[in-house]
Parts: structure tokens; sequence; C-alpha cells
């Protein structure tokens, strides 16, 4: 038990400074666009076509879901109302980021996991690159960056797919379902929505990049690709539910 303990005291301390030196390396480092642009391409732009699949049946079956318990009320007609708001506040945020995490996340880890057994990192700073500044900061802009877009085309899926359910199954009108969805939805749901998607892409940044400098073997690559996307997935997991709390309080 006290030896968990420490651990997760030892992980967290050394968290807490990987933080600190991608902070530091943002502002000290040169900026390297081309290959920024490398990773919002890899990380945004190649995994719109699976977010765009997800996306679209989680609304179709939000729709689905929200429709058996309306029609008991005959209610249905406040079906948009419904997956609009569970998708913009909850739904879009979290599922997006897991897709992410679990695509670019492992990814990252496994990469820079690879540099390090390879030495490539090494040669790095033996060149007088700093690797947090050459490998982590470009990652962790564009994750910035692309997080909160990459979350809205979710939630516009999303809301399409249940549209998709309304019109098919209970003839609701595109304009009316849009329109009914439009006025359900306030500046504060979007706002959340996208304060948590930033928040959920920092956490994928730092885990995934500081769990890929952690290897020192080829067997250790795979033990932190796993860790990688298991303590990504827990913490957005936590940090959803903290957000979720305080922007209840907050804006209640």
């Amino acid at each position: 038990m006290f030896k968990g303990i420490r651990e997760l005291f030892h992980y967290i301390g050394s968290m807490s400074f990987f933080i600190k030196d991608t902070i530091n390396g943002l502002f000290a480092s040169r900026k390297n666009f081309r290959s920024l642009g490398r990773e919002i391409i890899f990380i945004g732009i190649d995994c719109f076509p699976l977010v765009s699949l997800v996306s679209f049946f989680i609304g179709m079956i939000l729709a689905f879901q929200s429709a058996y318990q309306l029609k008991e009320f005959g209610s249905e007609i406040h079906l948009a109302s419904l997956v609009a708001l569970s998708l913009v506040r909850e739904l879009g945020p979290v599922i997006g980021s897991l897709i992410v995490a679990a695509r670019s996340g492992a990814s990252i880890t496994a990469g820079i996991g690879s540099m390090k057994i390879s030495e490539q990192v090494d040669a790095l700073e033996a060149f007088g690159v700093q690797p947090i500044g050459f490998l982590v900061v470009p990652k962790f802009v564009s994750l910035l960056l692309v997080m909160p877009i990459l979350i809205i085309y979710a939630d516009f899926l999303g809301i399409f797919g249940g549209y998709v359910i309304g019109s098919s199954k209970f003839g609701i009108p595109f304009g009316l379902y849009f329109r009914m969805t439009f006025d359900a939805l306030a500046m504060k749901d979007v706002v959340s929505g996208l304060i948590k998607s930033v928040c959920f892409g920092s956490i994928i940044a730092f885990v995934s990049c500081y769990e890929g400098f952690r290897p020192f073997s080829s067997i250790d690559v795979s033990k932190s690709v796993t860790h990688s996307i298991v303590r990504t997935f827990l913490l957005i997991i936590m940090f959803d539910c903290i957000l979720t709390a305080l922007f209840y309080f907050t804006w209640v």
C-alpha cells in the first residue's frame, strides 16, 4: 500500500516537472511551424473520419434511447433539445477526446518511446536540441488548436445523427428540429464544451508524451502505450466530472 502511494506521489511530481518544462519550452524554443503542421494533420485531420463515424452513430443512439422515454409522455418533439444538450455539454467533448487519446495519444507514446530506446533522444541532446521543445511542444500546441475544432465538428455530426432518427421515425421537419436544437443551447453550453476540449487536449499531450520518455527497452514501449491510454482515459473522466461540477455551481 505504502509503495503504491509513494509511486503515485512520484508520478505526480515527475509529471509536474514535465508540465513545467513543456510550458517553458513553449515560450523558449524556436517555433518549428513545419513540425506543427505535420502534427495538426496527424492528430486532427486524420482523426476526422473516425470522429465522424463515431459521433454520427452516438447521435443516432442518443435519439433512439431518448425517444424511447419521451414517447411515454408524448414529448418526442423535445428529442432535438435533449440530443443537442447531451452532446454539446458532455458526450461530444468526452467521446471525441477518448477517440483522439486512443488513436493519436497511443501513437505519440509509441513514437517517442521508440526514439528513446533507439537513442535518438540522446542524439538530439548531443546536438544541443531540447527534446521537449522539439518533440513535445508541437504536439501540445497542435492538440490545443485541433481539439476545439474537432469537438465542434463531432457535436454537429452527432446532432445530425439525431436528426436522421427524428425525421425518419417521428417525421420532425428539418427546420423545426434545428430551431429547437439552437433554442435549447445557451452560450454557456458551448463555452463549457470548448473549455473541456482544451483541458482534455492538454491531458492527452502531457500524459502521452510523458509516458513516451519513460521506456528503457522495447518491452517497456508496449507497457508505456498501455499506461498512456489507461491514465489518459481516467484523467479525462475525472476532469470531466470536476469541470461539470464547477460549471454547474458557477453557472446554475
